[in-house]
Formats: structure tokens, C-alpha cells, sequence
């Protein structure tokens, strides 16, 4: 619509956000209408119109198979555009139209917005299908027209009203028709079922549908008062309440075809199932959260017991070692941690990595410094444990072998995502490896860890070489879909 609009017509930013607040409403016109609608804007000559969007009814057949969005007509071919346009009314004069051998019957509707008109809503019902109306018919029909009368002068839709129209009620869901008191006329099948949903054993008709509603409701005070006014369709709002053993979703639209309050439409959806499974979902995430929660404490009292253990140790080498166990147990603790903070599997694992970064650079504080370029991205658990893992034991293996005590010098680790792989690199400029080092066989333990998670569980590759100066560089390749 953006580019038809910008690239035919003379209408400025306002008047095209008006049009696509209309366009984000309008299903509930083609619904109530049972008529397939066509946005047509004059171009900015005034020699023809283009029709920049369409609409096609839920409820009924379609009258266009194909798709007019982007066709030029010129004026004087349809009168009734024409009329609507320069008569600023709904024209619905003329005999309907065959197309394709299918009566259709053709209405427009002038789309105002502060007293200029915009464009024209051509409205082609298909009357091949054609029979008595039923009182929901009718229902929708009388609701359909007072829209269209309200599209006419302006007042519809509503400017203040942000409504999320894949999640909100449509006609087909449930329909209640108030009159100027909130009083129900009718109520769609639909709609009482949803209502005895919520613990209605009456029939709604004839009832005040605010305060029905607020006495189903188990909320009192000025909720309950907020909840009448609502209801009873006095200003657009949209709603849930909850009662009973059911959840409705409630959105009032006010009619005032004429500028006077003649009623409201009230569109509905019995939404219960769907609450309790997004409870559920909530109640899932929730205990899994606190699963990652525990065992990231667990994980921490056990790092606290070994570095107890490595205080009262009298061997150096076995110090050492317990300290090593200290850090790799802390680094899988970080992803338990980060993991109890996210509502799903996934990890920032940047964070993670600089977490470990600071953790690892204890073992050297001052001397040599350890730093991050690029970014790891967004990785999902079963990746960001072993991951966490295999970069504590390179660092930690690069701070204690390629520098003696008291040395400085550097550790970069990089990350680069790309679409098919994500490489790692962890370089330092130390004493560089031993003469005849085979990095797929030997190596300590922490070299043996590494290889295990890269190669079995990440399904990736590692490879350790001499730098291009000084020291030491190991390569990670990971699939991206690790």
C-alpha cells in the first residue's frame, strides 16, 4: 500500500496511516458485510484510481478470484466511485453486475477522515448464493451498514484504539448487538455458548449486558465498576474476564452512524483453552527456570567445597588440580545461571563468554590481559555448556603454559558467526608450543576435555598452531546448527 499509495497519489503520511488503520479493520467489515471490499484512491491527476488494498469475507463467497491490488481504472468507467468520491455518500444505485456468470451487487463507501475524502471502498457482494436472511444475517447486515455509514463520515475507526487484530475477536467468534442502554438485542450462538461459559444459565437477550457480565466476573469494587462500563459498549475497548470455568474475550465497538450513539457491537471469543494452556506454559517455564536455578547453586556449593579442599592440600600439583575443577565447575554454573534468567533454551552466549573471560583471568590478575573481539551470538543450551566449557580450558591452558611467572603479554579471543559455521580463535603471544607438539594426541587433560566436547558433542573441529608472530593459536570450527 506504502508504494501505490506514494507513487500514484497526493495523499501525505497522515491520510496513508488513516488508510492503514482502516485496512487493519476492515475484515470485520467484509465479515458483517459478507462482501469482498477494494480500497480505491484517487491518483494524483484525478484522471483515474488505483487500488491499493482487498479484502475477501470469511463468511461468504468471494465475487473477485483474482487480485486487484495495484489496477488502474479511469474515471468515468465506474459511476459509483465517482459518485462516492464527489458526493462524499454511500451510493448503492445501479443493477448488479455479472462477472464470470455471477451476479454481483456493487456499493461505495467514501472514506473520510477530517472532512476530506480519501478514497472509496468499493463493497461486491456475491448474490449467487443468495437466500432468506436469518437473524444473524440480519444482525450482521444492520451492523454492517451502520459501519459503513460511520466509515462515510469519518468516525470509524478509531484513531486511539490499537487493536491487535490477529489476536482479537472476530465476527465469526462470537457477536452481541446492544442497544443505546447496553442492552442485549441479539447474541450469536457463538456468543451464549461463551457466556454460558462463564456460569450464564439465562438467555442474554433483554439483559444489561455490563452488569451481566460484572456479576459473572468474581472481581468486585472499582473493577467491577470499570468492568459495567465497559461492557456496555460505551467507548472501543477490548477485555478479558474470567469466570465461572471460563475465559472471554471482550471487544465493544460503539455505533454512532449518524453521530449519535444509536448501540454497540460487542465481538467475543471463548479464549479458556487457550489461557490455561499459556498458564501452563508459564507454569513449564517457570519450573524449568528454577530447575537451572538449583543447579546452578549446587554447582557453586560444590566449587566452594574443592576450593575448601585445595586450601588444605599441602601438594602444589594437587592444588592446582582442584583449582582447575573449581573453574570448570564455575563455568558450567554461568550457563545454568544465565539459562535461569531466559524464558526459553537459548543464551547470549557474549555475556557468558566474558563471564568466563574474567573468571580464568584470576589465575594471572595484572599480568596478562585477556580480551573478546566479534560476537559468539545467540546459542542454545546444549551448545553453551560444552562451549563454556571448552573456552575455560583453553584459557586457562594459555595462561599457564605460555606464560612463565611474572610474564605479561595478551590472550584474544574471537568469534565470528557466519551463516553454515561459527569460529573461534584463541591466540596469545607466549613461549608457543614445544617442538614435535601433536595437538589431536597430546597435550593435559584440559587439551583432552577440549577435544572430547569439540569433536563428540559439538560435532566440530580443533586444531592448535603456532601463531603468526609469537604464541599460540587454536582454532574452533563449530556448524552453526551445532
Amino acid at each position: 500500500m506504502n508504494d501505490l499509495v506514494r507513487q500514484h497519489t497526493a495523499l501525505d503520511d497522515s491520510d496513508l496511516e488513516w488508510l492503514h488503520l482502516l485496512v487493519s479493520e476492515w475484515q470485520l467489515l467484509s465479515d458483517l458485510s459478507f462482501a469482498d471490499l477494494v480500497l480505491w484512491v484517487p491518483t494524483l491527476d484525478g484522471t483515474r484510481y488505483v487500488s491499493v488494498a482487498q479484502m475477501r469475507p470469511n463468511t461468504g463467497p468471494t465475487s473477485y478470484q483474482d487480485d486487484m491490488v495495484g489496477h488502474l481504472v479511469p474515471r468515468g468507467r465506474r459511476p459509483m466511485l465517482d459518485a462516492a468520491l464527489d458526493e462524499g455518500r454511500i451510493v448503492r444505485e445501479g443493477d448488479p453486475e455479472w462477472r464470470e456468470e455471477v451476479p454481483v451487487r456493487v456499493e461505495s463507501i467514501p472514506v473520510r477522515r477530517e472532512g476530506r475524502v480519501l478514497g472509496v471502498i468499493a463493497r461486491n457482494t456475491n448474490l449467487l448464493t443468495v437466500r432468506t436472511p436469518s437473524r444473524l444475517e440480519l444482525t450482521y447486515l444492520q451492523s454492517a451498514s451502520d459501519l459503513a455509514q460511520m466509515i462515510a463520515a469519518g468516525s470509524f475507526p478509531f484513531p486511539a484504539e490499537q487493536v491487535d487484530m490477529d489476536a482479537s475477536p472476530r465476527a465469526g467468534d462470537g457477536l452481541i448487538r446492544l442497544d443505546a442502554d447496553g442492552v442485549v438485542q441479539y447474541a450469536s450462538p457463538n456468543a451464549l455458548s461463551a457466556y454460558h461459559r462463564l456460569g450464564l444459565a439465562a438467555d442474554i437477550v433483554g439483559l444489561h449486558l455490563g452488569a451481566a457480565t460484572a456479576e459473572l466476573a468474581p472481581a468486585r469494587g472499582p473493577v467491577d465498576e470499570a468492568l459495567v462500563t465497559l461492557a456496555s459498549g460505551w467507548a472501543p475497548r477490548e477485555t478479558e474476564v474470567e469466570g465461572g470455568d471460563g475465559v472471554i474475550q471482550l471487544r465493544t465497538i460503539p455505533l454512532r452512524p449518524k453521530g449519535t450513539h444509536i448501540g454497540s457491537l460487542v465481538l467475543l471469543r471463548d479464549v479458556t483453552e487457550l489461557r490455561r494452556r499459556e498458564r501452563e506454559l508459564m507454569t513449564k517455564d517457570a519450573t524449568i527456570r528454577e530447575i537451572h536455578h538449583r543447579v546452578k547453586n549446587n554447582l557453586q556449593t560444590v566449587a566452594a567445597l574443592l576450593r575448601l579442599q585445595a586450601r588444605r592440600m599441602d601438594s602444589d600439583k594437587a592444588r592446582e588440580a582442584l583449582e582447575e575443577a573449581v573453574r570448570r565447575v564455575g563455568s558450567i554454573a554461568i550457563v545454568h545461571e544465565t539459562l535461569s534468567q531466559n524464558l526459553d533454551e537459548r543464551v547470549e552466549f557474549d555475556e557468558i563468554a566474558d563471564r568466563v573471560l574474567a573468571m580464568v583471568a584470576e589465575i594471572s590478575p595484572g599480568l596478562v590481559t585477556v580480551r573478546r573481539t566479534g560476537r559468539f551470538g545467540i546459542l542454545t543450551a546444549e551448545v553453551a555448556t560444552p562451549l563454556a566449557m571448552v573456552l575455560t580450558e583453553l584459557l586457562q591452558n594459555a595462561l599457564e603454559h605460555g606464560f612463565g611467572p611474572g610474564e605479561s603479554g595478551t590472550v584474544d579471543v574471537g568469534a565470528t558467526a557466519g551463516r553454515d559455521k561459527l569460529i573461534i580463535t584463541v591466540q596469545d603471544d607466549g613461549r608457543g608450543l614445544p617442538e614435535g607438539f601433536d595437538p589431536q594426541r597430546a597435550g593435559n587433560l584440559g587439551l583432552q576435555i577440549v577435544r572430547t566436547l569439540v569433536v563428540g558433542e559439538l560435532a566440530g573441529t580443533f586444531d592448535m598452531v603456532a601463531a603468526p608472530q609469537r604464541g599460540t593459536k587454536v582454532v574452533l570450527e563449530l556448524p552453526a546448527e551445532a
